[in-house]
């Protein structure tokens, strides 16, 4: 089955002065990230991930009584906001769980996991 890993950041932490300018803190994290993620290939368990832009320039798209209108910006004002995805293809919620469990060791931030609905969903 396969789950959507939802990563969340500090707002705050993402406007910060030295947000542009990684943390040799954070370097360490990212590397020991990419080492868990080459294991993940290698076990045939890693789908893809991305990181995200900044919130600011994201775009909503929602119903109005005009009609469908399009805005700048977030959906709503968050103190978390998501920084980036992953899927991942495993056995069961407890794999996906284990498998968030040492992503959140090594980068430090929660991560929601949410099953992505398919032919095995009800399963």
């Amino acid at each position: 089955m396969k789950y959507l890993l939802l990563s969340y950041t500090p707002a705050a932490a993402w406007d910060a002065a030295t947000a542009d300018t990684p943390s040799d803190e954070a370097l360490a994290a990212f590397a020991e990230y990419q080492k868990f993620e080459k294991e993940l290939i290698e076990t045939g368990e890693f789908v893809t991930s991305e990181g995200l832009g900044h919130p600011a320039v994201s775009t909503t798209v929602r119903p109005s009584p005009d009609g469908v209108m399009a805005t700048d910006g977030p959906f709503a004002e968050l103190k978390e906001v998501l920084a980036s995805f992953a899927v991942i293809d495993v056995a069961s919620r407890e794999r996906a769980v284990e498998i968030t469990a040492r992503i959140v060791a090594a980068l430090g931030e929660p991560i929601e996991i949410r099953p992505i609905m398919g032919a095995d969903f009800a399963t």
